[in-house]
Order: structure tokens, then sequence, then C-alpha cells
């Protein structure tokens, strides 16, 4: 499948979302952009032998397994069991097993043992989500105008869910893979396009002012999104690229991991504990440095953007490199106008490629897709956040502690889940997501 194919991804679900005057998504567009995402986590899951889908790798990864039957419990659980009085799941037990953090949902199974899970077994798991996609489709094309109202806002949630998930197929199999001493290829990926990035890294000011961030209501967004709201920002300055590979091994090669002074000090301790030299994924093979892609083994290619990096890092090479990262205010505003084009899940790359033309001739470089771009911004509720009642309040906002914001997607993002406004969020130590770093400055 090339990455210029039809077929390629989910595009049902771009251009102009459609709505009806107060807010609530059209039938046809949703009905059949369920079809076109559910379709689409098995186009991601078709690489994988059997034996793949039941393998967790460590706490914070998921099997594949687990992924589509989730995704199909949280249909269930927010739509189907709500929406059917004579609804019954296959089994009783999946809501024990595929609930993942939703407190007033019911009883969950530990995360960090998914991967004991062997039954139900993958065939099964198919025919779970063969069963829920059956019910939702006709109570889609069959619900009255007070049921559509009703639950179509929890079918819309639910599909950016599963486009969430899918990232995580794609993130969470690269790590099983990475462990396992065969180095298996998932994909040989997509022809690589665009040329080297200019050696220079241009600045891009931004005056300061008082600026209007957040979600406006045109279309889809997360709870964390709203509302709209006022920043103050004092004047400052972006590169016009992503931090590379070439940049981060000069901060390796000057001594960056060895040097206490450029560290927060979680972040020293963290590198000392757990003898961290490289990004994730990176391996010394003599005197160049080799890392593990989804294509297999590949010697570092300077020019791509670097990825795979912890918040600790990013923040230790901006301090390195002279500068800091942007704070999700400017991240937000260097990014208005410019639009969602890059390379994403849909382009079967699975990989960060170099920028597509030489710094000076517009905007940013990379803003979408290839690398997800820590911001120094913690994770925290706009003024007058508002969870949604029930369980899906527990979505987003209770996880505002402890965590840093990044913007932008990655190539394993689907161009059809991202936007200016959306606000991922991981811990600083995380570093399997593809996760990379663009610069700011104060502009004096």
């Amino acid at each position: 499948m090339g990455a210029k194919t039809k077929t390629r991804g989910q595009e049902s679900l771009g251009g102009e979302r459609r709505y009806d005057k107060a807010g609530i998504p059209e039938r046809d567009y949703l009905t059949k952009s369920y079809k076109t995402v559910r379709d689409f986590s098995l186009v991601l899951s078709a690489p994988l032998e059997i034996e793949d889908y039941v393998i967790q790798s460590m706490p914070d990864t998921s099997p594949t397994k687990w992924h589509l039957a989730h995704t199909s419990w949280f249909f269930e659980t927010f739509v189907l069991s709500k929406a059917i009085k004579e609804y019954k799941s296959p089994s009783p037990q999946y809501a024990y097993l595929f609930n993942s953090y939703y407190i007033q949902a019911g009883e969950r199974y530990l995360r960090p043992k998914r991967g004991l899970i062997s039954r139900p077994t993958v065939r099964e798991t198919l025919d779970y989500r063969r069963h829920v996609d059956e019910h939702m489709v006709r109570f889609m094309t069959g619900a009255s105008e007070r049921e559509w109202k009703e639950l179509s806002p929890s079918i819309e949630i639910g599909i950016h869910h599963e486009q969430q998930h899918q990232e995580l197929i794609v993130t969470d199999i690269k790590h099983v893979f990475s462990e396992n001493p065969l180095r298996p290829v998932y994909s040989k990926g997509a022809a690589r396009k665009g040329a080297p990035a200019a050696s220079s890294n241009e600045w891009i000011s931004f005056d300061g002012g008082i600026y209007t961030l957040g979600h406006g209501g045109n279309g889809f967004g997360y709870d964390n999104e709203y509302p709209l709201h006022k920043v103050y920002l004092d004047p400052f300055r972006i590169n016009a690229r992503l931090v590379t590979n070439r940049d981060y091994m000069e901060f390796m090669e000057d001594g960056g991991y060895e040097n206490a002074a450029l560290w927060l000090s979680e972040g020293w301790a963290k590198i000392q504990s757990s003898g961290w030299n490289a990004p994730f994924y990176w391996e010394r093979d003599g005197d160049r440095w080799r890392y593990f892609t989804l294509s297999g083994m590949r010697d570092v290619d300077p020019e791509e953007p670097v990825c795979h990096v912890s918040y600790f890092e990013a923040d230790a090479f901006a301090r390195w490199a002279g500068a800091r990262l942007p704070t999700e205010a400017e991240w937000e505003v260097a990014a208005s106008g410019v639009p969602v084009e890059g390379n994403f899940v849909e382009e079967r790359a699975f990989h960060p490629v170099p920028a597509a033309r030489a710094s000076g001739e517009g905007p940013l470089m990379q803003t979408y897709g290839d690398v997800w771009e820590w911001t120094q911004s913690a994770y925290t509720s706009y003024p007058g956040f508002k969870t949604l009642p029930g369980a899906l309040g527990e979505y987003n906002g209770k996880f505002m502690c402890n965590q840093f914001v990044l913007r932008g997607g990655s190539c394993a993002t689907s161009e059809t889940h991202i936007r200016k406004t959306y606000r991922n969020f991981f811990p600083p130590d995380a570093r399997w997501q593809f996760m990379g770093i663009r610069l700011a400055s104060d502009d004096v």
C-alpha cells in the first residue's frame, strides 16, 4: 500500500466536519467515520503475526489485542449499554478485562498484567469487535433523533479515542519488537520524502501581546482543549525546524549526559539510575550510532528529527543550546495559520523524516507530524475548565498532575486526529512515544 493511495488511511474524517446548528454531528458523517476508523485499526494490526498480538513488554505498553478489545469495550460501555436495553456483551468479564482507568465504569484488571490475558484469544477478540460493530452500525442508522442527540457525542469521542489507541498500537509494538533479539520488521516503510534541512536553524519572531487560545467549538475537541481563554505573552522566538539527530549528537559528544549543570535534579537522578546516554532505541556500534525502527535496525540519519527523548533530555538539550523549550501557548501561537500537513501514520513511514525544504522559505517546518514536541508547560486545566459528566469526565482531567504538554502529533498520529489546540501529555521520563524537540527563546 503506497503512501499516496486512496485507501491509505482515514480520509473520511478530513475536511470540514459536518454538524447541525446545535453542534450535533450529522448521522451519515459520523457513521462513515466510525466504519473508517474501526477498519484502520485492523489495517495497522495486519502486519502482525498471531504471537505478536499478546505481548506486553513493559507496564506502559499494552498488547495489540488489548487495544483492539478496549476500544470495542469503550463503545459497548458508553453507547450500546445505554442505547439498547437488550444488548448483551459476548462475555460479562470483558468489562473487567478491558476497562482501562474509568473507575466509575467498574473494576479493572491491573494494567501491568495485561500481557497475561491469553484468553479471550485473538480470534475471539476480533469476533468481539465484529459483534460491537454490528450493533453500533444498527444503532447509528436506526436511532431516533432523541437517541442520536443524546449519544452521538459519545460516539464521536469513541472514534477519536480509537485513533489515540491506533497510535499506541504503533508505538507499543515498536517497543515489543525492540525487546526481541531478532529485531522483527513491522513494515518496510514508505519511500522517504523531502530534502535534508539546512544546517542552520533560523529563528522566527513573534510579537508579545494578548492572545486567545484554546478550542473555539468548531469541530471536535477534547474537554482539556476548552474553553477559549486569553493569555499574555512576551515577545518570543521559535526555531524554524526541529532539533535533528545531528544537533543532538553534538550535545552528546560535548558531554551533555555527563554535565549535571544541564539537568533538572530529577532528570539527573533518572539518567544516573537508568544509565541513559542517548535517545531511546539508540545503540552504539563501534564508531557509529544505530537505532531500532519499525523497519528494523538503521544507521542514525543525522538529518532526521531526533525522537524518543524525554522531557528531561529535551530540557537539558535546550539549556546546552542556550535556549529553552516553548510554552504550549507559544507553540499554539506559532502554529496559527500553519496547515495541518506532514508525515502522519497514513504515510506509512512509521518514522520521522528529514524536513521537506530548506529553512527560511516560510513559517515553521514539520509543525505537525513526525514527532510530538515537548513544551515546558505543565499539564493543567485552562481557566473555566469543566469535566464531562459521568465516567467520561475521567478521560483527561484526572491526569492533570506531574505531566508535561506535547503538541503537534507524530508519524504515528492520524492526520484526521490532530489540530492546533490538541494537548497531549506524558510524565517527564517517558520516551517510548515519538517525542522530539523544538527550541524557543525570549526575543530580546
